[in-house]
């Protein structure tokens, strides 16, 4: 696994408020025990992945706000700052301006050598991902992106070499019929039906779910996010 370094900036209060009005937030259905110390957290993606990991280390956002970026690599763009531009974007989208509030993000990326893979648009599109990807081994790569109280951004990528084992058409075939490809980046899911797929990994497991949960919350604890406490059971 390799980590890209920090890259860090505080923008102004002009930016905050020319900022437009956030989406809708998705209010989540348990809400944790919170003191005046501990932080607020907004988490701008809309993957249901991203936020059950972030509940499998005991943190849970106060708000989900959804955005809609054009997921596209820009001419000449590697991997690595691709998801780390994308994650920043997602961020800023987000931005709040409140003195215990955080903003995190994240994009992930799949990589075969310099051609990165999206996620597929359609049954055809997934079947040639997973074609190119059969036998072969790619790299997943995770930005993340923090903005903090104090308007600092942060951004950290890492990345996970992934192995795929030789797959027969009737094994693509039977996956595309199952739809577990759809808004996949690769076109698959580890953690479903194509972790049979994997001959071996190098790096965060996480990671290519679609958070890589030590450097997450290292990033969140480094920069004073003080998680809530679990609610209590009645």
């Amino acid at each position: 696994m390799t980590r890209e370094s920090d890259t860090a900036k505080t923008t102004g209060d002009a930016a905050n408020a020319s900022r437009p009005a956030s989406p809708a937030r998705t209010a989540q259905q348990t809400s944790p025990v919170r003191t005046a110390q501990q932080s607020r957290l907004i988490l701008a993606s809309a993957s249901p992945r991203r936020l059950a990991l972030l509940a499998q280390i005991g943190i849970t956002p106060d708000d989900v706000v959804p955005t809609d970026l054009e997921e596209r690599p820009l001419k000449g763009e590697l991997a690595g700052p691709m998801a780390r531009r994308l994650a920043r974007e997602k961020a800023e989208a987000a931005r709040v301006t409140d003195p215990h509030t955080f903003v995190l993000a994240a994009d992930t990326v799949v990589a075969v050598g310099r051609r990165m893979l999206g996620k597929a648009d359609n049954e055809a599109d997934a079947r040639k991902m997973l074609e190119l990807l059969s036998g072969r081994r790619h790299r997943v790569t995770t930005g993340i992106a923090l903005i903090t109280p104090a308007g600092r951004l942060v951004t950290r990528s890492v990345t996970t070499s992934v192995s795929f084992k030789r797959l027969s058409e009737a094994e693509i075939n039977a996956y595309i019929a199952g739809d577990e490809w759809r808004d996949k980046a690769g076109a698959y899911a580890i953690q479903g039906r194509a972790g049979a797929f994997i001959k071996g990994i190098n790096g965060s497991y996480s990671n290519v779910v679609g958070l890589p949960l030590m450097e997450a919350k290292g990033l969140l604890e480094a920069h004073g996010f003080i998680a809530a406490l679990p609610a209590a059971n009645k």
